[in-house]
């Protein structure tokens, strides 16, 4: 099966738009990811570790707020978005594995740039309360000025580094 092209930008932008609306909607809140993922590191700490948990106040402070991490709507927002992002590439003939990369770089050397960049983006969005989803586009939608600020420190610092990455790329 050939891959389909892939949907145009503006549209999938007013689809994203849509969805934030309807999770606004069903739920009340927004999207997010980042918090997802500190539910289901801590649960796991939890279980691995409980007296660890108890005793750092990180830990601790989190469980007290959130007493079933698991049971949380951004982790089930985030299952979502896997099964449907498996879904949407079953359908449009893209369901492989491949690295995507420029021309002029290995796979390892894409691979480590990729988790670097991941883990630098895990950290910063724990440092911003929050990730691209959570903190720019739904503090955007409720005007708030702190999501305007972060989508324009998201975009900026990738703006100011694409001249160093480029040759991942090109």
């Amino acid at each position: 099966m050939q891959a389909k092209k892939y949907m145009n930008p503006y549209v999938g932008g007013a689809l994203l738009g849509l969805v934030l609306v309807f999770a606004f909607w069903v739920s009340g809140r927004g999207l997010g990811a980042s918090g997802a993922a500190k539910s289901v590191i801590i649960s796991g700490v939890k279980t691995v570790a409980p007296s660890h948990v108890e005793n750092t106040a990180y830990y601790s402070n989190y469980m007290e707020s959130h007493p079933k991490p698991l049971k949380s709507w951004l982790v089930f927002e985030m299952l979502g978005v896997l099964v449907g992002g498996f879904i949407s590439g079953a359908i449009g003939g893209r369901l492989k594995f491949k690295v995507e990369k420029g021309p002029n770089v290995t796979s390892k050397i894409r691979i480590i740039f990729a988790v670097i960049g991941g883990i630098f983006f895990g950290f910063g969005s724990q440092l911003g309360r929050g990730c691209t989803s959570g903190s720019a586009l739904t503090g955007m939608s409720v005007l708030s000025v702190g999501g305007f600020v972060t989508m324009a420190g998201i975009f900026g610092t990738a703006f100011a580094l694409a001249y160093f990455a480029r040759k991942l790329w090109l």
